[in-house]
Order: C-alpha cells, then sequence, then structure tokens
C-alpha cells in the first residue's frame, strides 16, 4: 500500500474517533473514556510510525519545502503527545477534559489537513511510486508491530 494512503487511512479513523466522540453524550463517561483510549492508542501508533519511517524518507528527498514540512511536522506531534499525556493523567468527568479534547481535535485535524494537502503532495513530487509503496509496506508492518505491544 502506498505510505501516503496507508496515513490518509489513519487520519480517517481519527477523525471518525474523534467525531463519535462529540457524539457521546455528556453523561457517556465510560463510552468518552474508552474513545479517548482508541484515538490516544491511534494516534500514539501514527505518530511513530510517521516519526520513524515516512518524515526520515520525505526528509531526505532534499526539497527544502519538504524538509520545511517535516519540522512543522515533528512540532505539531509535540504538541499533540502533551495534550495526550495531560488527558491521560485525567477522566473523562474533569473540568478541563472536553476542552482539552476540542484542542486535541482541532490540532490533530490542522496537522492532518495539511499533511494530506502539503506534505503527501512533497513526498508524491520528490519519491517514486515504488520508493512509496515500499514505505508503506514497512510501515504497515511497524504498526502492527506496535499495535500487537500495546
Amino acid at each position: 500500500m502506498d505510505a501516503t494512503k496507508l496515513l490518509k487511512d489513519d487520519h480517517d479513523e481519527v477523525r471518525a474517533l474523534f467525531k463519535e466522540y462529540e457524539k457521546s453524550g455528556d453523561r457517556a463517561l465510560a463510552k468518552r473514556e474508552e474513545l479517548f483510549e482508541q484515538i490516544r492508542d491511534a494516534l500514539t501508533v501514527h505518530a511513530e510510525i510517521e516519526e520513524e519511517i515516512f518524515y526520515p524518507a520525505v526528509k531526505a528527498a532534499r526539497s527544502e519545502d519538504a524538509r520545511d514540512e517535516v519540522r512543522e511536522a515533528v512540532e505539531e506531534h509535540r504538541i499533540v503527545k502533551t495534550l495526550l499525556a495531560e488527558l491521560d493523567a485525567m477522566k473523562p468527568g474533569d473540568e478541563q477534559f472536553d476542552a482539552k479534547m476540542t484542542v486535541l481535535q482541532e490540532s490533530v485535524e490542522h496537522h492532518a489537513d495539511e499533511e494530506e494537502k502539503e506534505m503527501f503532495k512533497q513526498a508524491r513530487k520528490n519519491l517514486s511510486k515504488d520508493r512509496l509503496e515500499a514505505l508503506g509496506e514497512e510501515m504497515e508492518a511497524r504498526k502492527g508491530e506496535l499495535v500487537e505491544a500495546e
């Protein structure tokens, strides 16, 4: 599978989980905790495969625009990881939980949109179809390892 397709599918999965979280009622605390855990786990694995495999390949493309995209994406990951850690220390009934979830959702959606519009374009421009396929296979295998380890 093409690396950008795999990552886009991950983005879509997390967007769907956020929508499900939004639809859950304020009293559905157990459901909200379960959804947060699914979002946290999906984002953690996704960031790991991007940072280990995809970003280095894009950065190595020798395009200054691609390197800029990767630097910005790494900083956006740092922010998301901080929010995830803060949320992990809370419960859905806590006063700030929903506000932090909203900020997390906005950050993740912004990051995903930027990747899809900018970085994936850079990847397709600077990496061959075969290279994107090979990266996708490597990322899929690593994703399986990470999910299994959880």
